[in-house]
This record gives C-alpha cells, sequence and structure tokens, in this order.
C-alpha cells in the first residue's frame, strides 16, 4: 500500500497496474531515455556530442494544470521495465557519453529506482530530477545513492498549489523535502567540465500573473538555503491551452515580471545559480516522449 509521496494515498500499487493518485503500476513506466540538453548547465553540460543522461519516467503525484510534460505526466505512457532493465538502462546512457543519470519525475518509482541502483552504480552523478513534492521519509531511503537533487518550490501560496497542483499542502512537504536535500549532498561541486558531481539546485518556475509568490518563494529560499546551494530562476513559461479560472496563465512572462523577479532574486543575496530567460520557452522545447532509448 504506497504511501511514498505526501499523498499516501494507500494505493494497491502491482509490477502492472496501479490505481492511486499517480495511476502507475509500481514497476517504473519509461517514456525516453536519452542524451538531453536541456537543464541547467552544470547539468547537461556545453558538449553537443554528450548531454544529460536522462530517463523520463510516466506517471506524477502533482498533475499541473500547466504541466510542459502533460502527454507522460497525466495517464500511463511508455514502456514498463524491471529494475534490472532499468539498470540496464543506466549502462547505455553512460557508454553514450552522458554527464549524469537524471531521473526526471522518480517519486513513485523509488524502490525499484533503489533496486536498479544497487544492482548497478552509475560512474557519474545521479540526479534526483522532481516536482518538490517529496516525503522526507522517501528521500531518506535514498541517501547516498543520489548525488544531486534538482527538485522545484513551485508555490508558497497554498490557495494557488490547490488551485493548479491539487496540493494545499505543497509549500509544506517541499520546503521540508528541500532542507533534506541539503542535509544529504550539501553545496553545488562542480567537476573540471563545469558539471555537478553533487548538491542540491532548486528551480522556481515563474508564473504569469502571480509574482508576488514568486517573490515569497524567494524570500524563503534566502532564509533557509545555505551558501553554495544553486538557485535556478525560471522564465520559461509557455501556455498549453486555457485553464479554468485562471487567464493570466494563458500569457508568456512579460519583461517587467521577469525583470521584477530577477532583480528581487539578486537583491536577496541569492547569487548563486542560473537565471533562464524567456527565449528558452516553447514547445519546440519538450523532448519526444517516442520510447527512445527504452
Amino acid at each position: 500500500m504506497c504511501s511514498l509521496c505526501p499523498r499516501r494515498c494507500g494505493a494497491r500499487r502491482t509490477a502492472s497496474r496501479g490505481n492511486g493518485c499517480c495511476g502507475m503500476p509500481a514497476l517504473p513506466m519509461v517514456a525516453r531515455a536519452a542524451l538531453h540538453h536541456g537543464e541547467e548547465p552544470c547539468i547537461s553540460g556545453e558538449d553537443p556530442a554528450r548531454g544529460s543522461g536522462t530517463v523520463f519516467f510516466a506517471g506524477c503525484t502533482l498533475q499541473c494544470a500547466f504541466c510542459q510534460n502533460h502527454a507522460i505526466s497525466r495517464g500511463p505512457a511508455g514502456k514498463t521495465v524491471t529494475p534490472a532493465e532499468l539498470a540496464n538502462l543506466f549502462r547505455r546512457l553512460v557508454q553514450q557519453g552522458a554527464w549524469n543519470i537524471n531521473l526526471v519525475n522518480p517519486t513513485h518509482y523509488v524502490p525499484a529506482i533503489r533496486e536498479a541502483l544497487t544492482l548497478y552504480r552509475p560512474p557519474i552523478p545521479v540526479v534526483y530530477n522532481s516536482g518538490g513534492y517529496e516525503r522526507v521519509e522517501t528521500l531518506r531511503s535514498l541517501q547516498g545513492l543520489v548525488d544531486v537533487y534538482l527538485p522545484d518550490l513551485k508555490y508558497m501560496d497554498a490557495s494557488l498549489s490547490a488551485a493548479l497542483s491539487g496540493a494545499a499542502d505543497y509549500a509544506e512537504h517541499a520546503t521540508a523535502a528541500i532542507e533534506e536535500m541539503v542535509r544529504q549532498t550539501g553545496p553545488v561541486r562542480l567537476n573540471s567540465d563545469g558539471i555537478a558531481t553533487a548538491g542540491t539546485i532548486v528551480r522556481h518556475l515563474v508564473l504569469p500573473g502571480h509574482t508576488a509568490d514568486s517573490l515569497r518563494v524567494i524570500d524563503w529560499l534566502a532564509a533557509h538555503l545555505p551558501r553554495g546551494v544553486y538557485v535556478s530562476l525560471m522564465f520559461q513559461y509557455t501556455p498549453m491551452g486555457p485553464i479554468e479560472g485562471y487567464p493570466e496563465l494563458s500569457r508568456r512572462l512579460t519583461r517587467r515580471e521577469c525583470d521584477k523577479v530577477s532583480e528581487y532574486l539578486l537583491s536577496a543575496g541569492l547569487t548563486d545559480g542560473y537565471i533562464q530567460g524567456r527565449e528558452s520557452a516553447g514547445e519546440e522545447m519538450i523532448p519526444a516522449f517516442d520510447l527512445t532509448g527504452v
């Protein structure tokens, strides 16, 4: 009975079927496993022949209304793999020259991922790339297996997180999770190629019309993150269609909104990390979830 994520829905997830909040079976469903260049510079690197060895998992514990990966996050998509097969995917990505193994949306598959990493410990960093909606107890089970945590901190406003992600308790769990991630990894460390080998990088996607909540996110980060933990401020919001009750989310960010939030970030002293501009927005940045590499 599943209690991996904060929803603790108690779903009976079998190897091939699941009926919980994520709707996923216990065995991982993988939609793509390939070199990827759409992450932060210290994750993807600058070499076009290499990239982040990214494994995109199907299903999600949040179901965000504006999700760019909705093709795989909102229902079964991909191929079911065993822990041994997942370990082999990791091995192939290493052979292709990946800088790291980047696990995208892994929360609901942690037991299988843990087993795969026990069968094969990659000689490159393992990145846990999630929406931030995590149970501390689940993260503790990964200590020693994850080198780099790459969580979101999406909201501080409970009403906004309830409306857009179905999780009024998002901030409570995400902030506790980030503190646990930082405890496990410490500050970001880079190798001679500028690739992160350890540490935590916290992402925040600014939403159109909701810069006030972004400033609250920045206030929390400035008050709680130790020096050397990176912040990645993202202005790549891409409208994925109308969202009832939130017409402002049908447009992209304005220059004024971007300037307001980036200036606040720097004034708060959060200078370790990245500010990712509007130019990297667009549906063309979304990879094809076509079972490549699976």
